[in-house]
């Protein structure tokens, strides 16, 4: 929805954002302020100052946009090893995703969890996945446009993943009785409980 400002807001430029846990704490969704009028709209998407308010200090060093022309694409799980972990927050600029994080900080009380929300252009929300978390998302329209901050370079070496249809987990993707589209190497990722120890909880 997009919400027209006050005039003093407008003035002043007073945007706003809310930070709100997940189920699982550490993952957070952001709410960004959405302003419009008859030429358009205006958000501001980042800001240091106000996540830094929020408990969350980071420092991006990388912005990723992916493109999937069809629905069902299946993008994950995946995650970074040390020392080029990642945190990522992450939008949608078009269409619609179901985006999914999964505990796998050994020790976490939520370990083997999993949080899974719809991240849209329409709802103009973000979602923060922290270090420490496999993350992945399955498209909910076609050419769905996602970009994500964050906090480590890519790095081949140091990539890793877990099966998106893990047992155990049991993530319910919202793709029916079909098949996701799929990377090859998506299909080739362990399970969780065949995953060494790459992260662990710290209190």
């Amino acid at each position: 929805m997009i919400i027209e400002p006050s005039a003093k807001s407008k003035m002043l430029g007073l945007f706003t954002v809310k930070i709100e846990p997940s189920i699982i704490d550490d993952v957070k969704i952001i709410w960004p302020d959405k302003f419009g009028d008859h030429r358009g709209f205006f958000s501001e998407t980042f800001s240091s100052e106000k996540f830094k308010r929020s408990g969350l200090d980071l420092t991006f060093c990388q912005d990723n946009h992916s493109l999937s022309e069809k629905a069902r694409t299946l993008r994950g799980l995946h995650f970074q090893i040390n020392p080029y972990a990642q945190d990522k927050l992450l939008r949608v600029t078009r269409g619609a995703i179901y985006d999914v994080a999964v505990d796998i900080r050994v020790g976490s009380p939520t370990f083997g969890k999993w949080v899974g929300y719809e991240i849209s252009a329409k709802l103009w929300n973000q979602i923060f996945i922290p270090v420490g978390f496999a993350h992945g998302f399955c498209t909910l329209e076609d050419n769905t446009e996602v970009m994500y901050k964050v906090t480590a370079p890519y790095s081949p070496e140091s990539e890793r993943g877990i099966a998106w249809n893990d047992d155990e987990l049991a993530i319910e993707w919202p793709i029916g009785s079909n098949a996701p589209i799929l990377s090859e190497k998506d299909t080739y990722y362990p399970q969780l409980r065949n995953l060494p120890t790459f992260f662990k909880y710290e209190f």
